[in-house]
């Protein structure tokens, strides 16, 4: 704790009087151009690898990066979707995996989460990316089979995001634009993944 405590104190004493104006607009104005739905891993912060400003990224992260295919009934994941669509007006959404993903690696490696239950339910909703990344990326896991597995997750929670009515809706007007990224922690680089390679 104290060290956010002490980068508390630097970002009153320093970021926050350089960025004065900024947060006072931001005080009243919400209107971000991208949602952006990335892994937790703390490894992967979206405003540094995109060099945002505060305001610019509606943020959603959750391990995997997954996003469940829609179902009525509540929906943390859902709802910021939905907020980030419909009453923000967002244009872009980006879907964000990255280079040793513990989630992936976890499906790769078929790791036994007997323990952790609440993980091994969550990451059902890549059960589409297992299929799509072939059994070969399972078996005989190694650091290219990863990849693909990365990839093809990628590709399968863009799928799932396609299943949302309001995006759904805003894809058909012709107002949400869909993109895959992946991120290489290692030497910083983004890959994009082709949109036409995003099936449903």
């Amino acid at each position: 704790m104290q060290d956010l405590t002490e980068g508390v104190a630097r970002f009153r004493r320093d970021v926050f009087p350089a960025k004065a104006d900024l947060f006072t607009h931001l005080a009243d104005s919400h209107a971000p151009t991208t949602l952006f739905i990335s892994c937790s891993d703390a490894r992967v912060v979206p405003e540094l690898i995109t060099q945002s400003e505060p305001g610019e990224l509606f943020v959603i992260r959750t391990a995997g990066n997954l996003v469940p295919a829609y179902a009525p009934g509540s929906d943390g994941v859902a709802a910021g979707i939905e907020y980030a669509v419909a009453v923000l007006g967002v244009s872009d959404v980006v879907v964000c995996g990255h280079s040793a993903c513990g989630a992936m690696t976890a499906l790769a490696e078929q790791h036994d989460l007997g323990g952790l239950p609440a993980v091994a339910d969550w990451l059902r909703h890549a059960d589409a990316s297992r299929a799509r990344a072939g059994a070969e990326a399972c078996a005989e896991p190694g650091t290219e089979q990863l990849a693909d597995l990365v990839r093809e997750n990628v590709r399968a929670q863009l799928a799932n995001l396609a299943t949302h009515p309001s995006v759904a809706r805003a894809l058909l007007r012709g107002t949400l634009a869909l993109h895959g990224w992946v991120y290489d922690i290692p030497t910083g680089t983004v890959e994009e993944l082709d949109a036409a390679a995003v099936r449903a």
